[in-house]
C-alpha cells in the first residue's frame, strides 16, 4: 500500500513541479494572447498559424523525431550509472541534432517561393519563409538540449527554462506586434527561437556532461538506433503536422484566413491551457515508463496510475471550462473570437478521451516499437483528417469540434485494443469507475449549458464543478493520502 502511495506521489510531484510552471506559462500566455488578439485580430493569428504550421511540417520532415526517440537512449544511459556511456550517447545525439537542424533550415530557404504559393496562394511570403528558416536549426538545437534535461529527469531545470522564456517572450514580442502589427510576426517567431535556445543551453550546461571523442563511424553506429526509431516517429509527426496543414489550407480556401485564425485560437485554448496537464505529466512519464518497459505487468501499473491521475486532474478543469467557456474566450482573446465557442464545447469533451488514450500511447515508444507506433498513428491521422474536413465542410467551426470528439473516441478504442493485443494491457476497475463518473458529469454539464436558461445553467454548472472537484480530491486522497501531505505541509509552514 505504501509503495503504491509513493508511486502516486511521485507522479504528482513531477506533475506539480512542471505543472506549476505550466500555470505560470498560462498566466503569461493569457496576457500575451490578449495583446495579440487585440493587436493582430483573427487575420493576424491566421497568418501566424499558417507560417508556424508550415515550418512545423518541414521540421517534422527533417528532424527524424530525435527529440522523442533520444529520450529513451539518454534515460537508459543515465539510469545505468555509466558516465562514459552517457557522454558517448550525448555527443552522438548532439551531432545528429546539428545535421538534422541544418537540413531543415536549408530545405525551407530553398523551397520558400513554393511554400508561400502553396500556403497563401501567392509568393508574397517568400522572404518570410527565408527569414524563419533559421528557426528550424535553432529549435532543433534547443529541442536537443531539452532532451538531455528530460532524459535525465531534470524537471526543475525544464520548468525554470520555460518560465523565464515565457517572460522574455512576452516583453519582446508584444512591442513588435504593437509597433509593426502583422509585419512583426516573423521577427517575433525568430526572437522566440533564439530565447529558447539560449535558455536551454544555459540549463543544459548545468548537467556538466564532459565532452568525449567519438569517431565518425561510431557516430553513425550509435546514432543508427536513434535515427531508426526517430525516423518512424518523424514520419508519424510529419503525417500529423501535414494533416493539420491540410486542414488549415482547406479552411483558408473555404472560409478565408480569418476562419483559420479562429480555428488556431480555439485549439490553442484546448491544447495549451486545458492540455497543460499532459505537457506537465509527459516530462516525467515517458522516462518513468521506459524504465519498466521490459515488463508488461509493470507497464500496465504505471499506465493505469498515470491515466487515473491525469483524469482526476483534468476532469474538473474541463467542467469549469464548459461552464465559463464564453468568458474564457473573451478573457483570452476578445469578443471577435466568440464564434469558436460551439467548437470548444465539443473539443473539451474530447479531451476526456484524450486523457485515456494519451496515457496508453506512450507504451509503443517506451517499448521501442517504432513501426507499431507509426502504423497506429497513421491510421488515426487518416480518419482524423477525414473527420476534420467533413466536419468543417458540413458544420463549419462547430464541425471541427465535433470531429475532435469523435476522432479521439475512436482513437481511444483503437489504442486500447492494440495495447491489449500486443502488450496484455487492460484498465483497472479504478480507472473505469473514475472515467465513467467524470464523463457523466461532463455530459450533464454540457447539456445544462445547451438547454437551460443562463441562470439555471450557471447554477447547475456550479454544482457539477463542486461534485467533480470533490470526487477527484477524494479519489486522490485514497491513492496518496493527500490529507496527510497537506497536514505535513501546514506543519512545516508554521515552523
Amino acid at each position: 500500500m505504501k509503495e503504491q502511495q509513493s508511486s502516486y506521489r511521485q507522479v504528482m510531484k513531477a506533475t506539480s513541479i512542471f505543472g506549476g510552471a505550466q500555470v505560470f506559462l498560462i498566466i503569461i500566455g493569457i496576457i500575451r494572447s490578449k495583446f495579440i488578439a487585440v493587436l493582430l485580430g483573427p487575420l493576424g493569428m491566421g497568418i501566424a498559424g499558417l507560417l508556424t504550421t508550415t515550418i512545423g511540417f518541414i521540421a517534422a520532415l527533417t528532424n527524424f523525431g530525435l527529440s522523442t526517440s533520444a529520450v529513451k537512449d539518454i534515460a537508459e544511459a543515465h539510469n545505468s550509472g555509466d558516465e562514459e556511456r552517457l557522454r558517448t550517447v550525448s555527443t552522438v545525439f548532439k551531432r545528429w541534432v546539428w545535421v538534422t537542424g541544418l537540413v531543415g533550415a536549408i530545405l525551407t530557404a530553398a523551397l520558400s517561393p513554393w511554400l508561400s504559393e502553396l500556403t497563401f496562394g501567392n509568393r508574397k511570403y517568400t522572404f518570410a519563409f527565408i527569414w524563419i528558416s533559421v528557426t528550424l536549426l535553432l529549435n532543433q538545437i534547443s529541442s536537443g538540449q531539452g532532451v538531455m534535461l528530460r532524459g535525465m529527469r531534470k524537471i526543475g531545470y525544464m520548468a525554470k527554462s520555460s518560465m523565464i522564456g515565457s517572460v522574455i517572450g512576452l516583453f519582446t514580442t508584444i512591442p513588435l506586434y504593437y509597433i509593426y502589427g502583422i509585419k512583426g510576426i516573423v521577427p517575433a517567431i525568430i526572437i522566440s527561437a533564439i530565447t529558447s535556445l539560449v535558455l536551454t543551453w544555459y540549463f543544459a550546461r548545468k548537467l556538466n556532461i564532459k565532452p568525449i571523442f567519438v569517431s565518425k563511424s561510431e557516430t553513425l553506429t550509435e546514432g543508427k538506433g536513434m535515427l531508426k526509431m526517430g525516423f518512424m516517429i518523424s514520419l508519424s509527426g510529419l503525417i500529423t503536422v501535414g494533416a493539420s496543414y491540410i486542414v488549415r489550407v482547406f479552411i483558408s480556401n473555404q472560409g478565408g484566413i480569418e476562419q483559420v485564425g479562429l480555428y488556431t485560437a480555439g485549439f490553442a485554448i484546448i491544447n495549451s491551457y486545458v492540455g497543460m496537464i499532459f505537457t506537465a505529466m509527459a516530462a516525467d512519464y515517458y522516462p518513468r515508463l521506459s524504465a519498466v518497459s521490459n515488463s508488461n505487468s509493470d507497464s500496465k501499473g504505471v499506465i493505469n496510475q498515470q491515466a487515473e491521475i491525469s483524469l482526476l486532474i483534468i476532469a474538473p478543469i474541463i467542467i469549469v471550462f464548459l461552464v465559463f467557456i464564453n468568458w474564457v474566450v473573451i478573457l483570452l482573446y476578445s469578443k471577435q473570437f466568440l464564434p469558436v465557442t460551439d467548437m470548444l464545447y465539443w473539443a473539451a469533451l474530447g479531451m476526456l478521451f484524450k486523457a485515456g488514450s494519451w496515457s496508453i500511447g506512450f507504451i509503443f515508444l517506451a517499448k521501442g516499437k517504432s513501426q507499431l507506433f507509426f502504423w497506429n498513428e497513421l491510421i488515426a491521422n487518416i480518419y482524423l483528417l477525414g473527420l476534420n474536413l467533413l466536419g468543417y465542410y458540413l458544420l463549419g467551426l462547430t464541425g471541427l469540434g465535433l470531429s475532435f470528439l469523435v476522432g479521439y473516441l475512436l482513437y481511444f478504442i483503437q489504442v486500447y485494443w492494440v495495447a491489449k493485443v500486443k502488450f496484455e494491457f487492460s484498465f483497472d476497475i479504478g480507472f473505469i469507475r473514475i472515467f465513467s463518473v467524470q464523463v457523466i458529469l461532463a455530459m450533464m454539464c454540457y447539456l445544462s449549458m445547451q438547454f437551460l436558461t443562463i441562470y439555471w445553467a450557471y447554477g447547475v454548472g456550479a454544482i457539477l464543478i463542486v461534485i467533480s472537484t470533490w470526487y477527484s480530491f477524494n479519489e486522490l486522497d485514497k491513492r496518496m493520502d493527500v490529507q496527510s501531505v497537506l497536514v505535513s505541509l501546514k506543519t512545516k509552514f508554521k515552523k
